[in-house]
């Protein structure tokens, strides 16, 4: 993470000011020059909070008396600073993030429906420069319904940095962004932008669209597979791209309905016990398996074939993790053995600790028995 953190450093704050001081005609941002010397160690997103709180405190000085005249003086004139700023095509990157934070907090602040709105299209605005799909999180849980109602209007925008964001602003579960509790109540809120998007002729709509339906699925499974059998009914150039990546989770899960969309053939499928080719992984090591998928069935089978991990976690508990394998089209009776070989090695992303571990094989939701090995550092 430590390169991610840097997206937000002294330099990107430095063109920040520089913008800024252009766009206002006011070369002094005291707070902004003050928190720039305060970014390390923080992570990203503690940086663009230091960063908004920062730019509120300078808005705040330059707003002067225009603040305290009535509601939405601030907002207003922060508002139509970041337009002017638009105008320099300086005016991008990392930095937008804490620009978007700052205009959202003084909108929310002011309290109107009148800033609230223009808050949303601001947001729409600087989205192109650099992704508004944190800052509209609390837009969201300030009042969701007005919020999709604006949002709904974003999927037919000409322009495709709009029409991503209202797939991925309104994610259930979107990294570093906080939650909104409310889009996870009510599963059905955002499935119409989904509708609406998910045959977008741009390829980062179209995965954020898969993204957003794969998140859903964690806690709307059923709704999902509806969704998706919709859009199967009626299928575009991408339509089983977008089908087969949002369905991802549940497939893992080998949820019934999203095997029986993908083509998954419901039926008598055996699988074996893994056979390990070592009883002892040592760190940092790999270890290889094979495993016999049988089709049991009079008919043909495409079979989707997954193993899982039993990692020891730090605590000593042990969790699984599912991998793909393979996607398997077996004729009646037919039997086809399966190797993999899975690396231990530590990452940022995956800590291995030692203890004793497993791997289970899974086809069409039939899960083998456990074969179980030892990872020692």
């Amino acid at each position: 993470m430590g390169v991610m953190n840097d997206l937000l450093g002294p330099p990107a704050v430095a063109g920040l000011r520089d913008v800024l001081a252009r766009a206002a005609g006011r070369p002094d941002w005291p707070a902004l020059a003050a928190a720039a010397e305060r970014l390390e160690p923080l992570a990203l997103r503690a940086r663009a909070d230091l960063l908004a709180a920062a730019l509120l405190s300078d808005l705040s000085d330059l707003s002067g008396q225009n603040a305290a005249r009535g509601h939405g003086a601030g907002y207003e004139r922060a508002a139509s600073l970041f337009r002017a700023a638009l105008q320099d095509p300086q005016f991008t990157g990392w930095a937008i993030w804490p620009v978007s934070e700052a205009a959202v907090t003084l909108a929310l602040r002011d309290g109107s429906t009148q800033s609230f709105d223009d808050a949303l299209a601001l947001l729409a605005e600087l989205t192109p420069r650099l992704t508004s799909e944190f800052a509209i999180r609390r837009l969201l849980i300030g009042d969701l319904d007005r919020s999709l109602a604006i949002i709904a209007d974003w999927t037919r925008h000409p322009d495709p940095h709009v029409r991503r964001l209202a797939s991925e602003g309104t994610r259930p579960y979107l990294p570093w962004a906080v939650r909104v509790p409310e889009i996870i109540a009510r599963p059905a809120a955002t499935l119409p932008l989904l509708d609406a998007l998910h045959g977008d002729e741009s390829d980062d709509v179209r995965r954020s669209v898969a993204n957003h339906l794969n998140d859903v699925a964690r806690h709307a499974p059923d709704e999902v597979v509806a969704a998706a059998g919709r859009w199967s009914a009626d299928p575009g150039a991408h339509t089983a791209w977008v089908v087969r990546h949002g369905l991802r989770t549940l497939v893992k899960k080998a949820h019934p309905g999203a095997l029986a969309l993908l083509g998954f053939t419901a039926g008598s499928v055996s699988v074996s016990v893994p056979e390990l080719d070592r009883g002892t992984v040592h760190l940092p090591g790999e270890l290889g398996f094979g495993v016999v998928v049988t089709n049991d069935s009079g008919e043909p089978a495409r079979v989707a074939v997954d193993y899982m991990v039993h990692y020891v976690k730090a605590n000593g508990s042990v969790a699984p993790k599912v991998f793909k394998l393979a996607v398997a089209e077996l004729a009646p009776g037919e039997s086809r053995q399966l190797r993999k070989t899975h690396g231990f090695r530590q990452m940022t992303t995956r800590v291995h600790y030692p203890g004793r571990h497993g791997i289970q094989v899974q086809a069409n939701g039939t899960l083998s028995a456990k074969a179980e090995f030892d990872v020692v550092s």
